[in-house]
């Protein structure tokens, strides 16, 4: 009994010592083996920096710039972002940053785990931002916010901080990984074709437009008389017949209406 109270101590000793090492070796996002680092980043949706699963970003930027990048999301997918900002050393308080990931059609997507907007302290040199997004799904129905395979956009920016911090210089290394089996669909359905923002582009004109014919007189000046002249229903036509008509009924109203004058003789 002894020797039996001792081992159960002794492993429960070894569980509560190895618990916190076992927490701290969780497993962290890695680049791909031989993948290119990038270093440039979007100002807006529009140029945003297209970013693979396993690429590594490191840019330098400023204090209260709007950063972004895209990659794509297929079926299956679950995507991790985690980013480190290296701050200045001469910065007056503390400041909050976040991270936000947007689908194709620009709706926000939440995050399930991570450290979406942390705030950095005064004394702190770098602040760490993750976000855990939802596994994508292979279909949704229209009304849901659900992800869905397509682009999706990374926004990284700070929210709250003191205005002489403002232009600072900051570091960013940010990576983008990728779990799962792509290509899965367990629910009934999939989606025809990726998410993409709605566009409603002109039509291009295949012929050229008809000009009208310009006569010319004797001097040799163009004459165009379609240029000013009112079209058949327009307000200025109807506005002169009316004044014309007018017109002619008040000379006829006082015709009618003049009394002759009398003759002495």
């Amino acid at each position: 009994m002894r020797t039996r109270s001792a081992t159960v101590a002794a492993l429960m000793a070894a569980g509560i010592a190895l618990a916190p090492g076992t927490a701290l070796a969780a497993p962290t996002p890695t680049p791909s083996p031989g993948a290119t680092t990038v270093t440039k980043a979007g100002t807006t949706f529009l140029s945003a920096t297209p970013v693979a699963a396993g690429q590594p970003v490191r840019v330098g930027a400023s204090t209260g710039e709007y950063l972004y990048w895209s990659f794509p999301a297929a079926a299956g997918e679950t995507h991790e972002i985690t980013a480190t900002v290296a701050l200045a050393e001469d910065r007056t308080g503390t400041s909050t940053w976040t991270v936000e990931v947007f689908d194709g059609l620009r709706r926000r997507q939440a995050c399930t785990a991570g450290a979406q907007t942390p705030t950095a302290d005064v004394s702190a040199r770098t602040v760490a931002i993750g976000c855990t997004l939802r596994r994508v799904r292979p279909w949704a129905e229209p009304w849901s916010a659900d992800p869905l395979p397509g682009t999706y956009y990374v926004r990284l920016s700070v929210v709250d901080v003191p205005e002489p911090d403002l232009g600072r210089p900051i570091d960013v290394d940010l990576l983008i990984s990728a779990s799962g089996d792509s290509g899965s669909a367990p629910e009934d359905g999939r989606l025809e074709a990726p998410l993409v923002p709605p566009t409603d582009a002109g039509a291009v004109l295949s012929t050229e437009p008809t000009v009208a014919p310009v006569e010319e007189d004797d001097h040799g000046w163009n004459i165009d008389l379609t240029g000013w002249l009112p079209e058949a229903g327009s307000r200025w036509i109807w506005t002169t017949a009316g004044g014309v008509l007018a017109a002619v009924a008040g000379v006829v109203g006082f015709a009618l209406t003049r009394r002759p004058r009398r003759v002495r003789v």
